[in-house]
């Protein structure tokens, strides 16, 4: 299951089991892959096809152009407790926190404002997703930014645009738009007090995203968007979609889930090895099972309206606080459960259906993605979820909120191959425009009158201040830090900015950390298998389905339903 939206990317580099992810192989002319030493200047010019190409040359400006702005607000606002709470609460718009959330709606009576937030937030991750592999944009530079993240993967991540802020705000709107519904039955001054809560939230992920270094104003602004207008879709909209789905046959659902199959058929494949695509997959899974299990619930299920419609005969109150917690612990533990068991058995299975299907010319490869024939077996216990944790991970994700200095980290320089490639060559640029600048008259400085405002070259013998800022002040020493860095990690916040304060903008040629060695200290992408894609699709339709079907018929038929059996 992948797409191919363009032959320069398809016939990538795929690693071997021991093989070096693709994002460093040694290119060959038969794989077509860059050279992550020699050709950075060039790496997504070849990478990609023309149109995304020429798109991103137009955006890339602008995140260089935000650069120093974004260094400059976060070091005015720096301060030990701001670290710590923007790093806690960037939790409140990640996937797991939704994932592990969500289901609690469902089973608490909730089935409408439930299935309108995963619609919102599926929808958000998908397209964020979707754009930041089409894009192939950086984060912003570090240094001069520092990055304070609890989350290794999401710096990984391209960067634009930000799905955190697409989160946030669409369940902030989405929120909002409930509550001034007719049906709303709040009391005024609960009304104003949620509302003012999802105003905050939003406020404190959007800002969060800034001050942590890890999204620029673009990033943030284009996801907060993305969020507000799915949300409107959303509210206007689905109650048409529901009342078709509700009415038809099988032939509803499946139309659904064939579309939603399309669009992870057509995901663009990104220049880099980023992550995106498998949260994208998993939250396309949640759709197919969010879909299939609500048709089937409401046609077929005894207790379709216990739970549906504005006459649902469930009540919350009834429950008490014994059986709503049992209720909780049972539908986790299921969840939790199914993914446990379904994960490693089709790792075991596909492999080999895989391989039956490469043999008659049928599979569908995806960069950096390793064929079925390329491998013996699939380990089983891969740290490949970003979503949904392992059962492993969950006293370290604890800890981590118990104790947010021992999850929280400072970063200072390239953490992925898109930042290394970004630095290289805004570093590259800058040398070259400083020689060009050095040596030509008024011929040479005509020329480079014509390039961007943001990208422009001085023409004094000193570095080419290529974001755009004039020298002097502050603004123009962030701007000299920008394509300055070297592969380094600082576990607190403290003493961060000594890593960058010395360092030499204007580099020589000789004096330039060798390319080479800016990706060997990076931090090695993990070998990603083919049956993974599949393998998300259904684990994570699985737990849609379980959340609003399976579970809610097991909670009638083991008594912890509102009524105890004997009383219905």
């Amino acid at each position: 299951m992948s797409p191919s939206d363009n032959s320069a990317t398809s016939g990538g580099a795929r690693p071997s089991e021991k093989a070096t992810p693709p994002a460093i192989v040694e290119p060959t002319k038969e794989n077509g892959a860059v050279d992550a030493g020699l050709k950075s200047l060039h790496h997504y010019r070849r990478a990609l096809p023309k149109w995304r190409y020429n798109l991103r040359q137009r955006l890339l400006p602008i995140i260089r152009w935000e650069t120093p702005y974004l260094a400059a607000l976060q070091s005015s606002m720096r301060t030990p407790a701001l670290d710590s709470y923007f790093a806690i609460t960037a939790n409140l718009g990640t996937h797991t926190f939704f994932m592990i959330g969500l289901p609690v709606l469902f089973w608490c009576g909730f089935p409408e404002f439930g299935k309108g937030l995963v619609h919102i937030l599926a929808t958000g991750v998908f397209f964020t997703g979707f754009l930041k592999d089409l894009c192939s944009l950086p984060r912003p530079l570090s240094p001069p930014l520092q990055r304070i993240t609890m989350s290794g993967s999401a710096a990984l991540e391209y960067g634009f645009p930000s799905t955190h802020s697409a989160n946030a705000v669409s369940v902030a709107v989405y929120g909002i738009l409930m509550l001034h519904r007719d049906t709303n039955s709040f009391s005024a001054s609960t009304t104003l007090a949620l509302e003012i809560l999802a105003y905050f939230y939003a406020f404190s992920i959007v800002i969060g995203r800034l001050y942590c270094g890890m999204h620029g104003f673009l990033d943030v602004i284009v996801g907060s968007l993305m969020g507000a207008a799915i949300s409107l879709i959303e509210f206007y909209f689905a109650a048409r979609v529901e009342a078709w789905l509700y009415s038809s046959s099988y032939i509803a659902p499946l139309t659904i889930a064939l579309i939603i199959i399309v669009l992870v058929r057509i995901h663009p494949e990104p220049a880099d090895d980023c992550p995106c695509f498998d949260d994208s997959v998993a939250f396309a899974g949640v759709m197919i099972g969010l879909e299939v299990g609500t048709w089937r619930f409401a046609r077929y299920s005894p207790f379709a309206a216990v739970y549906n419609g504005p006459d649902a005969t469930f009540n919350l109150s009834a429950l008490g606080w014994k059986r709503a917690i049992a209720r909780l612990i049972f539908g986790v533990a299921v969840i939790f459960a199914w993914r446990e068991v379904m994960k490693p058995t089709l790792l075991r299975f596909l492999p080999h259906l895989y391989r039956v299907i490469e043999t008659h010319g049928l599979s569908l490869p995806r960069r950096f993605f390793v064929p079925a024939s390329e491998y013996k077996d699939v380990p089983l216990h891969l740290r490949d979820d970003n979503v949904l944790p392992n059962v492993s991970d969950l006293p370290k994700l604890v800890r981590s909120f118990r104790g947010p200095g021992r999850g929280r980290s400072v970063s200072v320089g390239p953490q992925s191959a898109a930042d290394a490639y970004e630095t290289l060559a805004y570093r590259e640029r800058r040398r070259r425009e400083s020689l060009e600048s050095d040596g030509g008259g008024r011929g040479l400085r005509g020329k480079l009158s014509s390039r961007s405002l943001r990208e422009k070259a001085t023409a004094d013998g000193e570095c080419s201040q290529v974001s755009g800022v004039q020298s002097g002040g502050r603004l123009a020493e962030f701007e000299k830090q920008m394509g300055t860095g070297t592969v380094a990690a600082s576990p607190t916040s403290e003493g961060s900015a000594e890593a960058v304060s010395g360092a030499d903008p204007c580099l020589s040629q000789e004096d330039e950390l060798d390319e080479r060695e800016v990706f060997s200290k990076l931090v090695k992408p993990r070998v990603r298998y083919d049956v993974e894609v599949v393998t998300k699709l259904v684990v994570y339709a699985g737990i849609a389905w379980l959340a609003v079907d399976g579970i809610l018929i097991a909670f009638e038929a083991l008594g912890l339903g509102a009524e105890p059996p004997s009383t219905r």
